[in-house]
């Protein structure tokens, strides 16, 4: 990770290919928290239905 004093230091190529690894992070991560809130929707949606079911 680059702090913000690094980034006058460093050239335009490199400033670039980080952002492209954050944005790929980022996206990355928004897929997974998409997976994550599906998922807890589903366990949501299965315990309307069957509301006598304990574990």
């Amino acid at each position: 990770m680059v702090t913000k004093a690094e980034l006058g230091l460093i050239g335009d190529a490199e400033l670039v290919e980080e952002l492209s690894l954050l944005t790929t992070q980022t996206a990355r991560m928004r897929a997974r928290m998409a997976d994550i809130m599906a998922e807890l929707e589903r366990r949501r949606c299965t315990k309307n239905v069957r509301p006598g079911v304990r574990r």
